[in-house]
């Protein structure tokens, strides 16, 4: 098979394509035929950083293809089953960007007849926002229809992978969903992805517009830049709110005043989703899948998410695109759907 390895952690240059014999699943392991890679930022800054477990790394997290295979343990029903792939390459070398990958069953989930590019844009992205809606005292621990009718969520960052997740994602869950963006090109994306309200933080303050919306303030806030934003996030929370942190865009410290903060009970919460609890993850993967079989969750430009694809042989360029911050999805064509 066709895999992009490195050996050793550097700039996009260690990425090599190689050939690969295609891998044997072990117990309660599942060999997928990946017809669609996802690219996330984690995927360029392990890259940099991370440790190689097997000296070798096949890189990325999420996919979308065709279960070829099966382990002793695993139901041989499951042999060409169309599914999504979660965390294949946290602290394993068997990552999405090659043409076969191998998994935990649990890591390998039913897509149905959504499309592979949408199977692999799920994964970090959405599992993410899924532990930021829910991670909040007083917000639920399931997402489904309903479960936010009387909240209000503001998603910092509207146009992004992850903010376009929450958007969605809140959305289906009847959330009232306000959202913030830096121009126009990016405000028409967070409306597509279904965002209520949007504000573009250049030309408007966004305390004011939040508290027109929510007088009370707002129950979660999904934060991708908090040094940046930390100010204004204290002066839009509700008593119990949560502002849940899952990147670090725009500084890696953040200061936070006390007593505003002790009066409403706030809670501060940062996410990683590769270290989040086993039971916050398993039900993340439940509730993403559920909406995707209600039909709730898109990817493209008319759900907020450009594509930008990339054969496999490029795949150094799409990490690039990525840590480039580029606006939508970046996918890696592994094999033909």
């Amino acid at each position: 098979m066709k895999a992009i390895v490195y050996e050793r952690t550097g700039d996009a240059s260690v990425l090599q394509v190689v050939e690969r014999p295609v891998p044997e699943p072990g117990p309660g392991e599942v060999l997928v035929r990946l017809a669609v890679s996802g690219v996330n930022p984690t995927d360029w800054k392990a890259r940099q950083a991370w440790p190689l477990p097997a000296g070798w790394q096949i890189p990325h997290q999420d996919g979308a293809g065709v279960v070829e295979a099966v382990g002793e343990g695993v139901d041989r029903t499951l042999i060409g089953e169309r599914v999504w792939v979660w965390e294949a390459a946290w602290q394993r070398p068997w990552g999405t960007a090659a043409e076969y990958t191998l998994v935990p069953v649990r890591h390998a989930v039913p897509l149905g007849p959504a499309s592979f590019d949408l199977g692999a844009a799920l994964g970090i992205p959405f599992m993410t926002a899924h532990r930021c809606l829910t991670a909040g005292e007083y917000m639920p621990d399931k997402l489904h229809a309903g479960a936010l009718s009387d909240h209000v969520v503001l998603v910092q960052g509207g146009a992004g992978a992850v903010g376009n997740a929450a958007i969605q994602l809140a959305s289906w869950a009847d959330a009232c969903v306000i959202t913030t963006v830096s121009s126009p090109e990016k405000a028409q994306l967070a409306a597509a992805a279904g965002a209520d309200f949007v504000i573009n933080y250049r030309e408007q303050d966004v305390v004011e517009e939040v508290r027109k919306v929510a007088p009370d303030g707002v129950h979660t806030i999904v934060e991708v830049s908090a040094a940046r934003n930390a100010a204004a996030d204290v002066r839009m929370l509700r008593t119990g709110a949560a502002v849940c942190v899952y990147a670090d865009d725009g500084g890696d410290e953040v200061t936070l005043p006390i007593r505003p903060l002790m009066g409403p009970n706030a809670r501060w919460q940062f996410v990683l989703i590769y270290t989040a609890p086993k039971v916050a993850k398993a039900q993340a993967v439940t509730d993403i899948a559920a909406a995707v079989a209600q039909g709730a969750i898109r990817v493209g430009e008319d759900a907020g998410l450009p594509l930008h694809r990339y054969p496999l042989a490029e795949a150094a360029a799409a990490q690039q695109a990525v840590q480039d911050s580029v606006v939508g999805k970046v996918l890696v064509t592994t094999a033909d759907e």
